[in-house]
């Protein structure tokens, strides 16, 4: 028995890397389908051993599908999520778009893989920020062996957690600083970022903290335990 499987985003770099880990892990596919925007109609990505072309997501029909993979950003996600859920596909989205909706699950296997039942609300499961991902899973024995009251966290991020035009900006700074003449200015960062560290990742809240260190904060006692304080400190290096 297979399963028939979409993937939205399939051109990105991620959804790219959802075909690859699909392929290696053998996941049980009967049919997979690559989804993107109509600009991208037709281009060729590959799946183990085969290539496939990208098909359009506005007129695709979702009745049939099993799990649809969601790698298309937040507003994507927002627009088309409940349109797919309400065909009958079980939504797993990877933007932070549905993370914090009450009706939908946040989930991480290793640690509260008993959630995913609450994904019948809408038939979307959400999946939490990179480095909420690593923490909790390191959090969970710790915490099921002595309660944690407070964690204090520090994440070093690379660019590419920013995308590809982050990492060209990175490498083009880099080059700049020894070819004279071809010094590039900051676009993508508030700073440069080659040879430097940016504690700003993602847009400043109202507390002074930015988006990503409140994501950690959200999403920890979401996933672990209400109860739980964070206090983090998220920092964009100059690595790829």
């Amino acid at each position: 028995m297979g399963y028939k499987v979409a993937i939205v985003g399939a051109t990105g770099n991620v959804g790219r890397e959802m075909l690859n880990v699909l392929a290696d892990r053998r996941f049980p596919v009967s049919e997979l389908v690559p989804l993107a925007s109509r600009r991208s109609i037709g281009t060729e990505v590959s799946f183990g051993d085969k290539t496939l072309k990208c098909r359009d997501l506005e007129s695709f029909d979702f009745k049939g599908t099993d799990f649809c993979l969601m790698s298309a950003g937040s507003a994507v996600s927002k627009e088309w999520s409940p349109k797919i859920g309400a065909q009958g596909a079980v939504v797993i989205d990877n933007s932070s778009c549905w993370r914090y909706d009450q009706d939908v699950p946040l989930i991480v296997p290793e640690v509260n893989a008993d959630a995913i039942a609450g994904y019948t609300k809408k038939n979307i499961i959400a999946n939490p920020n990179c480095s909420t991902a690593q923490m909790v899973v390191a959090l969970k024995p710790l915490h099921d062996a002595a309660t944690i009251t407070r964690v204090v966290v520090s994440t070093y991020q690379s660019v590419s957690g920013a995308g590809k035009d982050a990492m060209d900006e990175l490498w083009h700074q880099t080059k700049g600083k020894y070819v004279p003449g071809q010094e590039v200015d900051a676009k993508k960062f508030p700073k440069q970022i080659a040879f430097n560290c940016i504690p700003h990742i993602d847009v400043f809240m109202e507390d002074g903290s930015t988006k990503e260190e409140w994501k950690m904060v959200v999403e920890t006692k979401k996933i672990l335990d209400p109860t739980i304080k964070v206090s983090a400190t998220c920092v964009r290096v100059p690595v790829f």
